[in-house]
């Protein structure tokens, strides 16, 4: 059953607290914010990454608009 739970991905209020104590033995309560400042760097680099891929893809579309290649067709 606790496999089926991991596998969901449902964490309960007793699973989290755990990892959250373990985590803090782990690393200590100085080490921590780091981390989350490090983690916070990545997602935003991470999300810079992607919105100008998104951008790029958006001026590749406009130029193909741009490009009407059905007009050499009409001319005939």
């Amino acid at each position: 059953m606790i496999e089926a739970n991991i596998l969901l991905g449902m964490f309960g209020g007793q699973e989290v607290i755990i990892i959250l104590v373990v985590v803090l033995l782990l690393f200590g309560g100085k080490k921590i914010p780091e981390l989350m400042r490090g983690l916070g760097k990545g997602m935003k680099e991470f999300k810079n990454a992607t919105n100008s891929i998104e951008d790029e893809i958006k001026e590749v579309k406009d130029e193909v608009k741009k490009i009407d290649p059905t007009k050499e067709l009409r001319k005939k």
